[in-house]
């Protein structure tokens, strides 16, 4: 007997008309027809089943925060980095809490499951780690949450952050970060970077690292980066995020960097509302995208994930926690709306990012956790363009949130009573 069957599915690999069986929290049969009995029956009616989306990159120290201490004016990248070492002091713990949790609340209902946040270490108080290990904690039922050590004011610039960065991943943060752009100079950059990557392989520990951030196409660490991954043998455990300056670098050196990257099976995560917004401040125009080149390094055969990064907070005042959104801006700044590259973002903010964080059980394979998230869509590229509102959601196969169908009532002479946005029939592909 099965806890839960959610029947007639519709699969992101096209499979249709499958029935997927939960029991003990996990999948166990995927195929079509199955027979039950059922302790609940969920009828999808051919919408599509997917496994929740994973955010790869997202600041929730920060988030919910906009507004204080006053607003980012300019609504530049430094403005929010001088604003964050503003409100920092001013923190306190129980407030960081509070706005994590809600975000999370959100996250949940937006089918959003998995979270790698960084977190500052930059503060003697550790006060913004100490937080986000309580919420850690506390999400831990419904939502796994991964904190990386971020030295925000560098860690070889900023008084005392390098011991702080072994405080905060003795605290038990789960992955080592940086930011080598943000050094006094391109040599401590490549030396912070060679520092961090030995600390995160003395420990055994992951490395994600925000890199060459920045419009400079001269902005080269993740080269190093690369280097220092083959060095230490750390092949698949090492992401660089962001990457914004080799949207700007000639095409001579890429050809050389991109091999690299791969010898050293780098992951990559791009941020396309947040690049989009923050990258080419100093053009007049033509003004540069500032994502990195995400069709190229897919192509290249690299994992490539999309992250929302801000939501409310010093950087960025909008956003509301949706993956599809980040995936739609994703495939336009990218001019990626061929069928294929479309199928492509959307495994950008769900399969990839998973891959990243090393996710354990994630997937729709018999034996995988039933996280699952049923959308009022057909297929990926629908649930893109409209955004698609998250049905229903599973964590271990138990319902966490549920909404209803979005449906459009019509007074039209001679037209349908209501309008959902979805063609009544998935298109042949």
């Amino acid at each position: 007997m099965f806890d839960l069957i959610l029947r007639r599915a519709t699969l992101p690999d096209g499979r249709t008309g499958m029935d997927i069986g939960v029991r003990g929290g996990r999948i166990a049969a995927v195929e079509k027809d199955l027979p039950g009995p059922a302790g609940e029956e969920i009828d999808t009616t051919g919408r599509l089943v997917t496994p929740p989306f994973v955010d790869s990159h997202f600041h929730m120290d920060s988030t919910l925060s906009y507004g204080l201490p006053r607003v980012n004016r300019s609504g530049t990248l430094l403005e929010g980095i001088a604003l964050w070492g503003e409100l920092k002091p001013q923190l306190v713990q129980d407030a960081i809490v509070e706005r994590a949790l809600a975000y999370c609340d959100w996250a949940v209902a937006r089918g959003l499951l998995a979270i790698r946040s960084h977190v500052d270490i930059c503060d003697p108080r550790l006060l913004a780690v100490e937080s986000l290990l309580e919420v850690k904690r506390r999400v831990a039922p419904y939502l796994d949450l991964q904190l990386v050590a971020f030295p925000q004011d560098g860690v070889l610039r900023s008084p005392g952050a390098l011991e702080l960065l072994r405080r905060a991943l003795d605290m038990g943060v789960d992955v080592v970060g940086g930011i080598p752009h943000f050094e006094r100079t391109m040599a401590d950059g490549a030396a912070s970077v060679k520092l961090l990557c030995e600390i995160a392989a003395e420990r055994g520990l992951l490395v994600d690292m925000h890199c060459d951030e920045s419009d400079d196409p001269l902005s080269r660490h993740v080269e190093t980066l690369a280097y220092e991954t083959q060095r230490l043998g750390m092949q698949g455990r090492v992401t660089g995020s962001h990457l914004t300056s080799m949207h700007s670098m000639d095409n001579y050196y890429v050809s050389k960097l991109i091999p690299l990257m791969v010898e050293a099976k780098l992951g990559v995560i791009a941020n396309p509302l947040i690049n989009i917004t923050l990258q080419g401040r100093h053009d007049t125009y033509p003004k540069r995208r500032g994502m990195t080149r995400v069709p190229e390094l897919m192509g290249a055969g690299l994992t490539v994930a999309l992250g929302h990064d801000c939501v409310m907070d010093p950087w960025y005042p909008l956003g509301s926690g949706d993956m599809l959104e980040v995936a739609h801006m994703g495939l336009h700044v990218g001019q990626m709306t061929g069928y294929d590259g479309m199928l492509a973002c959307f495994r950008a903010v769900t399969e990839a990012p998973a891959k990243l964080l090393h996710l354990d059980g994630y997937g729709l394979e018999v034996g995988c956790h039933a996280d699952l998230v049923v959308l009022q869509a057909a297929d990926p590229v629908e649930a893109i363009r409209t955004r698609a509102t998250r049905l229903f959601v599973l964590r271990r196969g138990a319902v966490v949130s549920r909404c209803a169908p979005v449906e459009a009532r019509l007074a039209l002479p001679g037209r349908p009573e209501s309008v959902s946005f979805t063609l009544p029939t998935a298109r042949a592909r």
